[in-house]
């Protein structure tokens, strides 16, 4: 079974990993980035060594989102961000192929350990299964 495993994050968590800390979202120090790039790392090469990892990315910050919606008239209605401080957004994801719900919450339980600062937001790792063409709604 494929699972959609989801991390979340805010303009701000964004804002603090380059150092702009707030009071939501505190500063993150180099000595910081690189342990949550190591973690994520060492994530990312257990997924792939066991063949679990399908696919997996970071994504570029809120600012950088458009959301697009269709207008009463039939034509777009366009949003571009940024958004507010308390919007969260999708940060990250990796597309798993394990061969249980339990297997892959024991990958989501792993990732919510990743190293943050003191003060970080506590985002819950979404994980989601990913229905196959004959798959039920």
């Amino acid at each position: 079974m494929k699972y959609l495993v989801m991390i979340q994050g805010t303009q701000a968590d964004y804002e603090a990993m380059r150092g702009e800390g707030s009071a939501n979202a505190p500063a993150w120090s180099e000595k910081d980035l690189q342990a949550m790039f190591a973690f994520m790392g060492a994530v990312n090469n257990d997924l792939s060594e066991s063949g679990e990892l399908v696919d997996g990315n970071g994504l570029a910050e809120p600012a950088q989102t458009r959301f697009v919606g269709a207008g009463k008239d039939g034509r777009p209605v366009i949003t571009d961000g940024p958004y507010s401080e308390t919007k969260e957004l999708l940060a990250g994801y990796w597309v798993l192929d394990c061969e249980s719900l339990d297997r892959v919450t024991e990958i989501a339980a792993r990732v919510a350990l990743c190293p943050v600062p003191e003060g970080t937001p506590d985002y819950p790792v979404i994980i989601r299964p990913i229905l196959d063409s004959g798959g039920d709604v």
